[in-house]
């Protein structure tokens, strides 16, 4: 765990979380427990994030950051902004996503034009994480962010927010076939048939069993998801399950209407 020690500004998403410099010298994107969205969504990103990243999915590191309650009454931002009015962020242990760098040094883009796209260095993993988004049932589109790292020149694409994994709070799986593809099919051009998918695929189904599972869920703080120890179970359960169908739901993909691989032949 890491503890929050300044603030540095709000971030853009229906989460309404806050970039925040840790004593670790590091900053993290973190999503509060009174969050507009579920209280399972931290939860979710970090059972999600961690899962991604042992498939070898380019995956933030997470951290448990505990922000306190002196912290809070000091930042007048360090607030969730309500239908009507606003609360204070809750203090005590939130999620956090570590920034791929110092902020004033290094900006991360949500969007690139296409040819920049096209030249990104890990464009082939958009197809590993249509594999872990379909296995997780991801009911948001896939997001991601594009940065530049010291000493190289092309983008590399770090794949974020896991919160609406697993249908955010409701923790159950309603696939439809385009759930989980990122919104600009241009990333999929190197997908020619099934294989594209390996080794994600593999992994999935040979490696990711359940007491993997089970080891990663273990460091989930359980007032992320109001200690439902059988519900989380039970998510789990049919996480296992759904190894087996992954190869399926990403047919069901190439069958819509939308076509989101133009060269699978």
């Amino acid at each position: 765990m890491v503890l929050a020690v300044e603030h540095i500004r709000r971030m853009r998403g229906g989460a309404q979380a806050h970039l925040m410099r840790c004593d670790d010298g590091s900053y993290y994107v973190v999503k509060f427990q009174n969050n507009p969205q579920h209280i399972r969504i931290l939860a979710n990103e970090m059972l999600g994030t961690r899962l991604a990243a042992r498939l070898g999915l380019p995956a933030p590191r997470t951290e448990v950051v505990e922000v306190r309650r002196e912290l809070i009454e000091l930042t007048g931002d360090l607030v969730m902004q309500l239908g009507i009015g606003r609360a204070p962020c809750r203090a005590g242990k939130q999620f956090g996503a570590r920034y791929p760098g110092d902020p004033a040094r290094l900006t991360a883009y949500d969007f690139l034009p296409d040819e920049q796209l096209r030249e990104a260095e890990n464009l082939g993993d958009f197809a590993g994480m249509l594999v872990f988004d379909k296995w997780t049932c991801n009911t948001n589109g896939r997001q991601a962010v594009f940065y530049v790292e010291q000493g190289r020149s092309r983008y590399q694409a770090m794949m974020i927010d896991q919160g609406f994994c697993f249908n955010a709070g409701d923790w159950n799986f309603p696939d439809a076939p385009l759930r989980g593809l990122y919104p600009r099919h241009r990333v999929y051009e190197r997908v020619t048939g099934i294989d594209s998918f390996e080794p994600w695929l593999g992994r999935v189904e040979n490696r990711m069993s359940k007491s993997a599972l089970g080891e990663i869920a273990d460091e989930i703080p359980p007032e992320w998801y109001n200690d439902d120890y059988e519900g989380l179970g039970q998510m789990l359960e049919r996480l296992d399950e759904r190894r087996a169908r992954v190869r399926e739901l990403i047919v069901s993909a190439r069958d819509s209407g939308r076509q989101p691989f133009l060269n699978w032949k």
